[in-house]
């Protein structure tokens, strides 16, 4: 396979992937995201570096947005969304995060393969995207011409990245306004 071939290849694995995505449950995360007082990120790996660039574009946006561990993350409360990126829905460092998070009564969205994973079932929304994982077991039986967890991780990206879209659009907010808050200090 050429470049032009491989690249075909995998926008056709995730627009596949993404287009089964129902539009009401993207929609209600959008509700979610925009009655949260504070929304905290928490991803390892890869899809934890998707969350992160969720988590930078949610303060472009406006909102106030943590990820889980840096030093200057706030204590989370139970009016707060936690946003959890893994394909498993088991890393135990996760499920911890998530564990915690109910105990303080905040709400819970997973972005996942495996819906009814540990995560899963303590998540009050699941945003299920049907790919392969050697670490998610229970998944959607998908095939990818790609290796270990990439169409999963390049999903999250592009899913959460279309969360952003939808959110300017029913605030009217363009990228314009979005960039007066970019980082100035470089």
């Amino acid at each position: 396979m050429n470049l032009a071939d491989t690249s075909g290849a995998i926008l056709d694995e995730l627009r596949s992937v993404l287009s089964k995505v129902p539009s009401t449950e993207a929609g209600a995360f959008v509700d979610d995201l925009l009655a949260a007082r504070r929304i905290f990120v928490a991803g390892a790996g890869r899809s934890g570096l998707a969350g992160r660039a969720f988590a930078m574009r949610l303060m472009h946006f406006g909102f106030d947005a943590f990820v889980i561990g840096e030093i200057a993350t706030p204590a989370y409360s139970k009016d707060d969304l936690l946003v959890v990126c893994s394909g498993s829905g088991e890393t135990g460092s996760l499920v911890s995060i998530a564990e915690k998070a109910r105990r303080i009564g905040g709400k819970i969205a997973l972005v996942t393969i495996v819906a009814e994973s540990t995560i899963g079932k303590l998540a009050d929304r699941r945003l299920v995207l049907p790919a392969p994982s050697p670490k998610a077991k229970g998944g959607e039986a998908v095939r990818s011409i790609q290796p270990m967890g990439s169409l999963f991780e390049q999903a999250v990206l592009l899913l959460l990245d279309a969360v952003i879209l939808d959110l300017m659009a029913r605030r009217g907010v363009e990228s314009e306004e979005m960039f007066t808050r970019h980082a100035n200090l470089e």
